[in-house]
């Protein structure tokens, strides 16, 4: 039995790193439809930030961000391999809330107060942008769907083998496994990748890549650093921090190709 209950969770496990992609186009969130999803949300988000007088289009925060997005397009086009034309759009959100992203398809989410909060420069502005246009070129809320889908499809076969002979904290370690063991350190790999392809997009773009660095150490004064990135979906930022300084050289001679 106990044979079975590991056969059953390794070929899942197997499934999650090769075929998360498929799984989504399979469970109809393939790059057409979650492109054209997203438009439709970040559509409605604009009317509503609209109403409510948060929807910032005339700042000079808007502009500056509008401009570096204007600056990344071309380069972030050349890299989109998602066989879907993006239709890059911003919206600017009036808030203190240090966040920012894009969504499915190049819909640009920045909120004021990241901005004006870690009084950031226009080249650490663009190490966000680059962050999460990467998430969006390399299509990773299509592979987080087919992640999670998996997840949950190890975890069930994981129980319908194991039955009631494993006891109640036989099916929480097989939660945990699954949890742990697959979905969240996929979600970190996915985050690393984001910081790679940002550095190297940011670059490509003419923006000084070191001002990653000096963005998440902003980051880890605004908001401190747990120092454990084990059960956390995204690295420490001390952690990202190293990693950064480890990839750098590449994308600093990139960078220098630019002036």
């Amino acid at each position: 039995m106990k044979n079975k209950v590991f056969f059953a969770l390794g070929a899942s496990m197997l499934l999650m790193v090769s075929g998360c992609t498929t799984v989504a186009d399979m469970s109809g969130a393939d790059s057409a439809t979650l492109n054209a999803t997203s438009a439709q949300s970040f559509a409605k988000m604009q009317q509503e930030a609209r109403q409510k007088g948060i929807l910032d289009t005339s700042s000079s925060t808007y502009q500056r961000i509008y401009t570096i997005l204007q600056r990344m397009e071309p380069y972030a086009n050349q890299l989109n391999q998602t066989g879907q034309p993006f239709q890059w759009q911003l919206a600017v959100i009036k808030s203190d809330t240090l966040n920012a992203y894009v969504a499915p398809g190049g819909k640009v989410v920045f909120y004021t107060g990241i901005v004006n909060r870690l009084n950031l420069s226009d080249d650490e502005i663009a190490a966000i942008m680059g962050h999460e246009m990467t998430h969006a070129l390399e299509e990773h809320a299509k592979n987080k769907i087919g992640a999670d889908a998996l997840t949950n499809l190890a975890i069930n076969i994981g129980k319908s083998y194991a039955g009631q002979n494993i006891g109640q904290f036989g099916n929480a370690a097989i939660d945990l496994g699954s949890q742990v063991g697959v979905g969240l350190p996929y979600s970190r790999n996915l985050e690393t990748r984001a910081d790679y392809g940002g550095l190297l997009l940011m670059a490509k773009a003419g923006y000084n890549p070191q001002a990653a660095l000096s963005l998440w150490e902003k980051m880890n004064k605004a908001q401190g650093d747990s120092g454990m990135s084990f059960l956390s979906t995204h690295p420490s930022n001390t952690q990202r921090i190293a990693e950064m300084r480890a990839n750098l050289p590449a994308a600093i001679a990139i960078y220098h190709r630019t002036r």
